[in-house]
């Protein structure tokens, strides 16, 4: 059966990987005989500042009703100070969705890529499993006497048992279906005793139900250090909203940066979003020289999601094999531009069917 996928190309540099990503798509579509159709929306800054709509009514049923995924570039705009359309679309989407899996892989694909000396890809190749719908980026909170000498701000962190408890269990759920062998609960309970001991009372419950699979604990700050030292040592990684997103983006500088990091947003048996995890950079936006590796590899994974796995890892070999012929952009130490380096991955798809 088909699969339908929206786009949502959004704003800067997203709407040229984007563009590469499709290009790419298309191509394992021919080789392995897919039947994707991809739809794309226009939601985004110039839509916003022409209508003021930014996630227009409806659309989150829509896309419940009509599509298997989504896939979507980056969002923000500097003519939108207040960035309030990103929000709209990517955290409503994500809220309204109820896409409480944010799923950060930090694989990497090539040695000279890492800026850790004398690792390899064996040794980087772990998964960061974020809460994605609560802890302290649900903005709950407010201020008291804002702009005076005696301003006071509240930000307040919610923790849930059931948020807790399914984002857990799907980090074991990962390790079980992709055969990894160890889970880390990384928090700082130490110190925030109440929320974060609701994650430690859950985390070791779950556990008791995975006896084949390892559970330990660290920190965070024990965390960030351990995957610098030692990447090896981590496996999957399961984590808050905030402290997953800190710690992914420092597992993406592990394997060369943003430019080439995926990530999915899951719901898992439900429509789920799909996106590379760098932002719009207004600076490089229609100058052909961004990085399209990281929407690629965000395509892949969410082919991998829809049931494709083998389309999703001729993709990922593509990558590598580019990478390793240096058709890469200038933030890798190439000289290709964006397109030129979307072609490149999608001719290698192809190659490999011929």
């Amino acid at each position: 059966m088909g699969k339908r996928i929206a786009v949502i190309p959004g704003d800067g540099i997203g709407v040229e990987v984007t563009r590469e990503a499709m290009r790419v798509l298309e191509a394992v579509s021919e080789v392995y005989g897919l039947a994707l159709e991809m739809v794309t929306f226009d939601w985004g800054a110039e839509k916003y500042l022409r209508e003021g709509v930014a996630l227009p009514e409806g659309a989150v049923e829509m896309l419940q009703r009509e599509y298997d995924a989504i896939l979507a570039g980056a969002f923000g705009d500097p003519r939108v100070p207040d960035h309030r359309h990103a929000r709209e679309i990517l955290l409503g989407l994500r809220v309204q969705l109820d896409l409480y899996v944010n799923l950060r892989p930090v694989k990497l694909l090539d040695p000279r890529l890492t800026p850790l000396k004398g690792r390899t890809p064996e040794e980087i190749d772990f998964v960061i499993v974020r809460e994605n719908t609560e802890g302290a980026y649900v903005d709950v909170g407010g201020v008291f006497k804002a702009g005076t000498p005696e301003e006071v701000a509240l930000q307040e962190e919610i923790t849930t048992r059931r948020g807790t408890e399914r984002i857990i269990v799907a980090a074991f759920e990962y390790a079980r279906t992709r055969g990894r062998r160890r889970v880390t609960l990384v928090d700082k309970s130490n110190v925030l005793r109440y929320g974060h001991g609701v994650w430690q009372r859950v985390f070791w419950e779950v556990a008791r139900r995975y006896p084949e699979i390892e559970a330990t604990h660290q920190y965070v700050d024990a965390m960030a250090l351990l995957m610098v030292q030692d990447p090896a040592a981590c496996d999957v990684i399961v984590t808050t909203n905030m402290f997953g997103d800190i710690l992914s983006d420092l597992g993406a500088a592990l394997i060369g940066g943003l430019g080439l990091a995926p990530s999915g947003n899951i719901h898992p048996g439900r429509v789920s979003l799909f996106e590379p995890v760098h932002g719009t950079a207004p600076a490089l936006a229609g100058k052909n020289v961004a990085n399209p590796m990281g929407a690629i590899l965000t395509a892949a994974m969410m082919l991998d999601y829809l049931g494709e796995a083998a389309a999703a890892r001729a993709i990922e070999t593509a990558v590598v094999e580019a990478i390793r012929a240096d058709e890469v952009t200038r933030d890798l130490g190439g000289s290709l531009s964006t397109e030129e380096v979307g072609r490149a991955i999608a001719a290698r798809v192809r190659a490999h069917a011929s």
